[in-house]
């Protein structure tokens, strides 16, 4: 999928379930709703919710944790009928995210070339939070940013045959709700537009509001280079995604939620799948580095540098970086 249909497919992922929306709530508004169409609704959910967070985000992003390739297939699958677009241009995307966070060249930032005032605030949130999907400027080369990936068959297959998966996903829940039900045709029907549709609409600006209001509103718990925010309000529907200022302190850390109580339904299911032993390498910070990097301080090989230092090393480092073409650069932890 090169660039210019992956911006028509993104185009048809948020035109199609935001029709659906209104033609759920006029459902609604008929009184034509079955205890099916939450069943489904919620059941997709979180299966599109865990295949984006923990699968497209840690496992392929990050790398946040190893397994093996039966379940590394099915998260990548579970993340690709979310409908946010090929695992391989995904996972490129926002390797340069994190690489060049809210400075030149990110794909989604909400504060770069736009003017001062209540308009460029909206200006800027609407592009990080939908618009970025359809500039044409935008290119974040897989073979670039994710070599490790693109070597992978079963990434490959998903990323060339992302529709066919996405409809699988738009259809299952119409199956899923006809089977409860005994057989009715009508709850199939609605199962397709809650369960599939509508779902797809929730899941997607779910993390589209990871993009721009975690970089916009909320709390700075650590010292970054950019504006990542703990939005709290938005961790349990997000899976644990917008702990964001957690997440870019510590890029490939397995939990985002660095609290007892943040809750970080991802990093729940990652704990389950290494108790289980269907996971391993498991990427963790120690109490240690957190206490230090939420005093200010960062660690080096064991050598500690304050915010002024590791600021002036970042900024000398950003152009090495921007033009390596090592993918394993934009994974780096850099503390």
């Amino acid at each position: 999928m090169d660039g210019r249909e992956h911006r028509w497919f993104m185009l048809g992922a948020s035109v199609i379930p935001l029709i659906a929306v209104f033609g759920a709530m006029a459902l609604l508004w008929n009184k034509v709703f079955y205890w099916s169409d939450v069943v489904v609704l919620v059941i997709m959910y979180v299966i599109s919710g865990f295949g984006i967070s923990t699968g497209y985000h840690r496992m392929l992003t990050h790398r946040s944790f190893e397994t093996y390739r039966p379940v590394r297939v099915a998260l990548a699958t579970a993340g690709a009928m979310a409908g946010q677009g090929p695992p391989l241009i995904w996972a490129a995307h926002h390797r340069k995210h994190h690489r060049v966070a809210d400075k030149t060249g990110d794909p989604h930032s909400p504060h770069l070339d736009f003017p001062p005032g209540f308009k460029g605030a909206m200006a800027g949130l609407w592009h990080s939070h939908l618009g970025w999907l359809f500039d044409v400027k935008l290119t974040s080369e897989p073979m670039r940013y994710c070599p490790d990936l693109v070597r992978e068959k079963p990434l490959r297959w998903l990323s060339e045959h992302l529709l066919l998966v996405v409809t699988a996903g738009v259809l299952l829940p119409g199956i899923l709700a006809f089977a409860i039900t005994g057989g009715s045709l009508y709850a199939a029907l609605t199962g397709v537009v809650w369960g599939g549709l509508v779902r797809i609409f929730l899941i997607n600006h779910m993390t589209y509001a990871v993009n721009s209001i975690g970089h916009y509103f909320g709390r700075r718990r650590f010292e970054t280079t950019d504006e990542s925010r703990n939005v709290a309000w938005l961790s349990l529907p997000s899976f644990g995604e917008a702990w964001h200022n957690n997440h870019h302190a510590f890029p490939r850390s397995a939990r985002h939620g660095m609290k007892w109580y943040e809750v970080d339904l991802s990093a729940i299911l990652i704990w389950c799948l290494e108790k289980t032993r269907l996971a391993w390498k498991v990427i963790r910070i120690d109490s240690e580095r957190l206490t230090l990097r939420e005093a200010g301080i960062s660690r080096v090989d064991g050598a500690s540098l304050d915010r002024r230092q590791l600021l002036e090393g970042q900024q000398k480092l950003a152009p090495m970086a921007e033009r390596s073409r090592d993918s394993d650069t934009s994974l780096v932890d850099v503390e």
